[in-house]
């Protein structure tokens, strides 16, 4: 069983740490374990809880009122909500169907948002706070890697859906080139930079996970490409990182490179000045005039 404070119950439910505090004293909602040093600890029940009562006091229902329902009555008016939320609720229900392997609630509640916000939207206000919240959860070991894997999963098929609706282009002429380092398998972002490139009408092909470097040139050879994008999340060596771009830039004769991800951030000062950082999706549009 995990063990949150009461920061990351903060983070996790968007609920102040003073506002819980005086809920946990006035209503009685949470009785957290107290640490050999008083530090206030909680459990996925009590998440579970406080954000079923986000649910309720976001659509209107004061905390009054909830403290005199019984956690199966909060379970009941949260149900009813899920049916028919708005995508003020969304968060919350993110995280509810994370923890409770709710594929049929993770799907209605995303495709709400992309049908009121665009992918785009979804993907800056939603998705990527959401997956920062997984990261608290991981931290704390509140989710398995099967959950992980599960909701990221999810969220993979849904950028590639939403990919699938647009129009291909009608020439592939020196496109832009999108792969993943062979080292790397998390593909979340480049999928949305190929989403966010194609839905412009730019041409891309897109190579996916853990591209072999050699296989890589023989693809830039073959295809031409104007742009190579790339994105590198898994923590790996500072050296082979400064090599890698080092011998890509010569390899591939100054070709313009993109490339965004954590490990960018991390090496952003040490990286060759050729290499563009994706720090955000306005940075793409820069794609548009390498083309």
């Amino acid at each position: 069983m995990a063990e949150y404070k009461i920061k990351d119950l903060e983070t996790l439910t968007g609920i102040k740490a003073h506002t819980i505090r005086i809920w946990e004293k006035r209503y009685n909602f949470l009785s957290p374990e107290r640490t050999d040093t008083q530090i206030r600890t909680y459990s996925d029940e009590e998440l579970t809880l406080l954000l079923n009562i986000a649910i309720l006091n976001k659509n209107g229902i004061k905390i009054s009122k909830i403290a005199d329902l019984s956690p199966q009555q909060i379970a009941q008016k949260v149900w009813e909500i899920r049916g028919k939320h708005t995508v003020d609720n969304s968060t919350e229900l993110l995280i509810l169907s994370l923890i409770e392997l709710d594929e049929q609630l993770f799907n209605t509640t995303l495709q709400k948002i992309i049908n009121e916000r665009g992918l785009t939207g979804a993907f800056i206000n939603y998705l990527i706070p959401f997956l920062d919240r997984i990261g608290v959860m991981w931290l704390v070991g509140s989710i398995s890697t099967a959950q992980e894997h599960f909701i990221s999963n999810l969220i993979r098929q849904k950028i590639i859906s939403e990919t699938d609706k647009l129009d291909i282009p009608d020439s592939f002429d020196n496109p832009v080139m999108l792969f993943l380092p062979e080292h790397e398998w998390h593909e979340i972002s480049l999928l949305f930079y190929h989403f966010i490139l194609r839905s412009k009408g730019l041409p891309t092909i897109y190579l996916g996970q853990s591209l072999p470097y050699e296989s890589m040139l023989e693809c830039v050879e073959k295809l031409k490409p104007r742009v190579l994008v790339t994105s590198w999340l898994t923590a790996i060596d500072e050296r082979f990182i400064l090599n890698y771009f080092a011998n890509l830039i010569k390899d591939t004769k100054d070709l313009p490179i993109y490339a965004g991800g954590f490990q960018i951030e991390t090496f952003t000062e040490k990286l060759p000045k050729e290499i563009n950082r994706i720090s955000d999706i306005t940075v793409l549009d820069q794609v548009l005039k390498a083309i």
